[in-house]
């Protein structure tokens, strides 16, 4: 039940825009870029660049509109026309600081609730309480492990996307 909770809180939240970001399906349509700025969030950290412009889709019958790009690769001169897949009103396109910034968020959400599951587990398996200490460091170690995994893979995108 907790690995189901798990999975169900990692698409609810960060999994639309991690597949949008990873690239998975077809590209929805194209944004003419406005604008790109230094975007923060709530607490007024930065999050990378954002960029404004309107978004064509490829469907034909729906209109032009206004849309924001998330986390853009790199920031864009007015014009540009970039591919893009659209999720919850946004747009993202892959890019190293929206893998690494997805890629933290399913991290912080997955590893907590697998080392409740493995504990769940090991008292089931051994029919008493067992001792959470383990489980506790395992699940610090699994943080920071998800925190140097989107870090390199955020990293690897950019590499990527700098040379092709």
């Amino acid at each position: 039940m907790t690995l189901a909770v798990a999975g169900w809180l990692t698409w609810l939240l960060p999994g639309p825009q991690i597949a949008a970001v990873l690239g998975f399906g077809p590209v929805d349509g194209v944004v003419s870029i406005s604008r790109c700025y230094d975007a923060t969030d709530a607490e007024g950290y930065a999050t990378g660049t954002d960029c404004t412009g309107w978004y064509s889709s490829r469907r034909s019958q729906e209109p032009a509109r206004e849309i924001v790009l998330d986390t853009a690769a790199e920031e864009y001169r007015p014009g540009t026309e970039v591919e893009v897949r659209t999720t919850r009103g946004k747009a993202y396109e892959l890019s190293g600081s929206a893998v690494f910034n997805f890629g933290t968020a399913t991290g912080v959400l997955l590893v907590p609730f697998l080392a409740l599951a493995a504990w769940l587990f090991a008292c089931a398996r051994h029919g008493r309480v067992e001792d959470g200490e383990a489980y506790f460091l395992l699940a610090m170690a699994g943080l920071v492990a998800a925190l140097v995994l989107s870090a390199v893979a955020g990293l690897l995108v950019g590499i990527g996307l700098f040379v092709f």
